[in-house]
């Protein structure tokens, strides 16, 4: 691919103007829906740029030149905050055509390394994400969040440094909101549940897209994938993802953890800011680093198996000057033969025995000491609990709770009891949604399993109140029946969650004042616009049934 801010369309045959404003066009680097991308240079400096258009045609709508002036307006309290993101040069109109200059990146984005590569180192990935952190700190101290941020947003530069552009949608807190209230903006596969919800997007909206961008980097492939933009909103909002080890096992577990807590459901469960997930991302590789050197040795002090083999061929490599180092070795032993009084001293065999005695005793009492205590693994559990359910969870049973349990201590168990429950509940819910229709340790679904699924994907698809009616029935049927206490307990919790979301009416209300719109929009004359809200709505909900007097409604007027 060819340098490029944005992904050059396919099969596109678009004549390239010559100038507009103080820059000469010299050829299409892409296109989307808020205009063209030009590599230009400046007449008088040479400087080269990237000159994004906004065609006439387009700025006859009120509704697209505001949302090209907020995205100037974003560039322009960040150009020059910090270098991670793309410089704005400077803008304006020109015969009723807008533009604006900002820097030019020579390399390539995001999405072309994926899809050149398919998956990307661990450590590569960690570093493109440190660089994104330090560009969301810079815009969400700016009071910018980006409310895009994608692989396609993201330019590699050259010489290593990645760059955060296309502001379009972003959310300038000082300035108005031009989006009706309740509407999805954002790309599906990395959209946050709160902007799936329709709900104001947040500092922590950007740092769970951050943890969609790591995952593919680090798996080849989203988090979340669907045949619509609405299924993949409701797998954001209600479904569980395999975490990154499980799909890729050389993911260092610390590394799944951070990617895990950015994808959680509540914002409030993430990362506080970006400067923090920074700083979690930077220590992963020392923490490595550092265990592989420990693991360079075995117990017993000896070189591990595989640093013995490099000690092996360099003796080997040594050739010649192996048989001189020999000879040497060979004078040396003669000379040892000749015993020194400490040499003596141990020749003796009761000294030795004595010496064998203390070194045990010693390792005993070591040992005794850095043992971890109950109340120790217990509180390690906790913290492990504290996060979002994942790997961590995983971690509290095995390495935690399980061998609390295993002391057969009454109280010990009545303490671990409620928190295995959870582990249960959630390593349950996991392996339901699994594809291949079996649990992780190899049993298949039940009946009630299987209905449980099947209102968990209706639950996902939008069909409210099919899903409600399926548990309300199957908790009925398994109500006091020891064998299905899993699943009685997992069918109330969906099912109070359903009960405890808005009612039908308050759901879709933003539905109905975005028809409203439409007729106000229809009445100022603005057809275009009104005819995009209604095809917005109808491309979205035709396929819930919940929603089909809206779509009905946008279909007739």
């Amino acid at each position: 691919m060819s340098d490029s801010n944005t992904v050059r369309p396919e099969n596109t045959e678009v004549p390239i103007p010559e100038q507009i404003g103080p820059y000469r066009l010299v050829e299409e680097l892409g296109a989307g829906g808020m205009g063209t991308v030009y590599l230009g240079v400046h007449m008088q400096s040479e400087t080269r740029a990237a000159i994004k258009v906004l065609p006439a045609s387009m700025a006859r709508e009120s509704g697209f030149v505001a949302r090209f002036n907020r995205e100037i307006d974003a560039m322009r309290q960040l150009s020059n905050s910090n270098e991670n993101i793309v410089e704005l040069y400077e803008s304006g109109e020109e015969a009723g055509t807008y533009y604006y200059a900002m820097e030019y990146v020579p390399g390539e984005t995001l999405t072309a390394r994926l899809l050149r590569e398919k998956r990307i180192p661990w450590r590569d990935a960690i570093e493109i994400a440190v660089q994104i952190c330090r560009a969301l700190k810079a815009a969400h101290n700016a009071g910018v969040v980006h409310r895009d941020l994608k692989p396609s947003n993201l330019l590699l530069r050259n010489d290593g440094v990645v760059k955060l552009a296309d502001f379009g949608v972003a959310q300038v807190f000082a300035t108005s909101k031009l989006t009706v209230t309740g509407g999805i903006l954002g790309t599906a596969e990395y959209m946050s549940p709160e902007q799936a919800q329709g709900s104001r997007a947040t500092r922590q909206s950007d740092i769970y897209s951050l943890g969609a961008v790591l995952y593919v980097m680090l798996t080849g492939r989203p988090p979340f994938t669907g045949k619509s933009t609405l299924e993949i909103a409701q797998k954001h909002k209600f479904s569980q993802f395999d975490s990154p080890r499980r799909i890729v096992q050389d993911i260092p577990h610390w590394l799944d953890e951070v990617v895990c807590k950015c994808l959680s459901k509540k914002p409030e469960d993430r990362y506080p800011d970006a400067y923090v997930l920074g700083l979690r991302l930077q220590e992963i590789p020392k923490k490595v680093d550092l265990a592989m050197s420990e693991a360079d040795f075995d117990y017993d002090g000896q070189l591990a198996p595989d640093k013995e083999t490099e000690a092996a061929n360099a003796e080997h490599q040594a050739g010649v000057g192996g048989t001189i180092i020999r000879d040497m070795m060979r004078a040396e032993i003669e000379k040892g033969t000749q015993k020194s009084p400490l040499g003596s001293l141990l020749d003796n065999v009761w000294v030795l025995v004595g010496l064998f005695v203390l070194v045990i005793g010693l390792s005993g009492w070591l040992l005794s000491n850095s043992r971890t205590t109950p109340d120790e693994l217990f509180e390690r559990g906790q913290r492990l609990m504290d996060m979002a359910p994942g790997p961590g969870w995983d971690a509290a049973e095995a390495e935690c709770f399980q061998p609390l349990l295993d002391l057969n201590d009454s109280e010990w168990n009545e303490r671990v009891a409620p928190l295995m429950e959870q582990i249960d509940q959630y390593q349950y819910e996991r392996d339901l949604l699994r594809q291949d229709g079996q649990f992780s340790s190899g049993e298949p679904l039940t009946q009630p399993d299987l209905i449980l699924r099947h209102a968990l994907t209706l639950r996902n698809n939008g069909e409210i109140r099919a899903a409600e009616a399926e548990l309300s029935a199957l908790l009925a049927i398994i109500d006091g029946n020891p064998e299905f206490s899993v699943q009685y307990n997992v069918a109330l919790k969906l099912l109070t969650q359903i009960q405890e979301q808005p009612t039908e009416e308050n759901r879709f209300q933003f539905l109905d004042e975005a028809l409203k719109r439409a007729e106000e929009l229809d009445s100022a004359g603005e057809t275009k616009q009104a005819r995009a809200v209604r095809q917005g709505i109808i491309q979205l909900y035709q396929d819930n049934p919940e929603a089909s007097e809206y779509v009905e409604r946008a279909r007739k007027q």
